[in-house]
C-alpha cells in the first residue's frame, strides 16, 4: 500500500513538473479560437493512464479504495474559488459562456448514510469539469464576439486544463468507486473506517 502511495505521489509530482515546464515553453499556446490538441492530450492522457492502471492492478485498486473519501472530496473544495473565473470574465480575459458554469460550487457528503447523494455530488462535479472542458473548446463558436480562450493555454491558467481538471476527474472516479463498495453500516463503524484510513 505504502509503495503504491509513494509511486502515485511521485507520478503526480512528475506530471505537474511536466505540464508546468510545457506551459513555460509555450507548448500549449494555440490560436485564439480554441484550446487546441496539445491541451486536450495533456488533459486526457493522465485520466486514460489512471483508468488502465486502476483496472489492471488489484493492489493499486485496493490502495485507491483505501483513501479517505472525505479527504478526496475536501480536495475539491478549492473549486469554490471558481469565482476567479467570473472576475476574469468581467475583465474580458475569458468569455462569460465558459466562466459562469466553471464557477460551480457543491457540497460534500462523504458518508455511507448519504451514499446516493454522495455519488450524485461526485457525478455533478464530473459533469461540471467536463462541461468546462467542452465550453472551453467551443466558447468561441457559441459566442464569436467574446474574448478568446488563449489565456487558458498560457501560465498560470494552462495548469487548470492540463493538471487540475484531470486530477479532480480522477478523484471523482475514485470516490464513486469507493461509494459503490459501501455497505449499509452504522455511523460509528464508518467513523472507525475514516480513522483507520487516516492512520
Amino acid at each position: 500500500m505504502k509503495s503504491h502511495g509513494k509511486l502515485a505521489a511521485g507520478l503526480i509530482a512528475s506530471w505537474f513538473i511536466v505540464v508546468l515546464s510545457a506551459s513555460a515553453l509555450h507548448l500549449f499556446r494555440n490560436d485564439p479560437n480554441r484550446v487546441g490538441v496539445a491541451v486536450a492530450l495533456a488533459a486526457l492522457a493522465p485520466v486514460a493512464l489512471f483508468s488502465v492502471w486502476f483496472a489492471a492492478s488489484e493492489k493499486f485498486q485496493q490502495f485507491a479504495l483505501s483513501l479517505n473519501p472525505r479527504t478526496l472530496t475536501a480536495v475539491q473544495s478549492w473549486r469554490i474559488f471558481g469565482f476567479l473565473f467570473l472576475l476574469l470574465s468581467a475583465n474580458a480575459i475569458l468569455p462569460p459562456v465558459f466562466a459562469v458554469p466553471a464557477a460551480f460550487v457543491a457540497w460534500k457528503l462523504a458518508s455511507p448514510a448519504h451514499r446516493t447523494l454522495f455519488v450524485l455530488w461526485q457525478g455533478l462535479g464530473m459533469t461540471d469539469l467536463l462541461m468546462a472542458i467542452v465550453l472551453g473548446t467551443t466558447a468561441r463558436l457559441l459566442s464569436p464576439n467574446s474574448p478568446s480562450m488563449s489565456a487558458m493555454t498560457e501560465l498560470p491558467l494552462s495548469l487548470i486544463p492540463t493538471f487540475f481538471v484531470p486530477l479532480l476527474l480522477i478523484l471523482h472516479v475514485v470516490c464513486i468507486a469507493q461509494a459503490r463498495q459501501w455497505q449499509t453500516q452504522r455511523h460509528g463503524r464508518f467513523e472507525k473506517h475514516l480513522a483507520a484510513s487516516q492512520a
